[in-house]
């Protein structure tokens, strides 16, 4: 169903929770299908005795997806006209994330988004905006 404008207040908010226990499998699976095979995400050896990292961490356009895919479900799919964010924090295996989309305008047929992102702990790995067709 799609979202309509008069039932859209400035500060309403949607969130879902877009992953609990992010697994290393993931991480993985999201290289070979992206095709972005970084050793800071795959290679444990690489990561943590040459570029001094605690352990390999996910792709931030990984998060992207997921965060994208909490704003798809809000708004429906093929809505989205802009859609941009901010990598803040990394998203390290075992971490649980949580979107939240927050209505910043309403104006005719469109709505913009103020768009976060959340570890288990509250710290903000992406920070973004995005924009939809709204009925």
């Amino acid at each position: 169903m799609a979202l309509n404008s008069s039932e859209l207040s400035v500060g309403d908010t949607y969130s879902e929770c877009l992953v609990e226990d992010l697994k290393r499998t993931q991480i993985v699976m999201y290289a070979g299908s992206s095709g972005d095979y970084n050793p800071l995400h795959t290679d444990e050896i690489y990561t943590t005795k040459v570029a001094g990292y605690p352990t390999v961490f996910a792709h931030g356009m990984l998060t992207m997806g997921m965060t994208g895919r909490m704003l798809t479900n809000y708004v429906g799919d093929g809505r989205l006209t802009k859609y941009g964010v901010r990598f803040t924090n990394q998203v390290w295996p075992g971490d649980t994330l949580n979107a939240t989309a927050t209505v910043e305008e309403v104006a005719g047929d469109k709505v913009k988004l103020k768009v976060e992102t959340t570890n288990q702990d509250g710290l903000v790995v992406v920070s973004g905006y995005a924009e939809a067709r709204v009925d």
